[in-house]
């Protein structure tokens, strides 16, 4: 009966100590991540602030082929909005630009219904005879200590989705300078 007493007293502890320190974590996190592509920042900030060509790059579109996207509101800039339906990999959400500052910063609102709500940004600086994008991410994990633990893995998960996006648009921006140099 001893062992049975000082397990659940070390449990409650644990769990305690826990709770303790998840209060001491920050309760917002995200994570950026850059690329430099060879385009000015117009054409860049073109593509970025409209959700017309999101899936041309989108480092998620090809997770789920059967997801279903839908566009309202302005085609470009504030208030452009984008909603999808997908598979567990995609899963469901909307996501709305709120901030439009040509041609240097788009803001977008991301909203995963149950499973949060967050903010990304790009910001677009001139580097070389390129433009240095910015994706950054930041979420509120609130107030729940043992929420506030997930946030070790926000660099991780977001992280690698964003690389794989800034690849993808700085594939796409430069196969465009290419075609319209070798036809003009």
């Amino acid at each position: 009966m001893r062992i049975v007493k000082w397990l659940a007293i070390t449990l409650v502890a644990l769990v305690a100590l826990l709770g303790i320190g998840g209060l001491f974590l920050p309760r917002v996190v995200g994570t950026e991540r850059s690329v430099v592509i060879n385009r000015p920042a117009e054409p860049v900030f073109s593509m970025l602030n409209s959700y017309a060509r999101f899936n041309e790059w989108s480092p998620w579109y090809g997770l789920d082929p059967n997801a279903q996207y839908t566009f309202s509101g302005p085609s470009e800039g504030v208030g452009a909005t984008m909603s999808w339906i997908g598979n567990a990999e995609v899963g469901n959400g909307k996501q709305a630009i709120t901030g439009s500052d040509y041609p240097s910063k788009v803001t977008t609102s991301l909203d995963f219904g149950p499973d949060g709500v967050a903010t990304a940004q790009f910001l677009l600086a001139p580097e070389g005879s390129g433009t240095r994008v910015t994706w950054s991410f930041s979420t509120d994990l609130g107030a729940n200590p043992f929420v506030r633990y997930f946030g070790f893995f926000i660099g991780d998960m977001v992280g690698a989705d964003y690389e794989r996006g800034l690849a993808k648009l700085k594939t796409v921006l430069e196969a465009e300078s290419s075609e319209s140099g070798a036809s003009g």
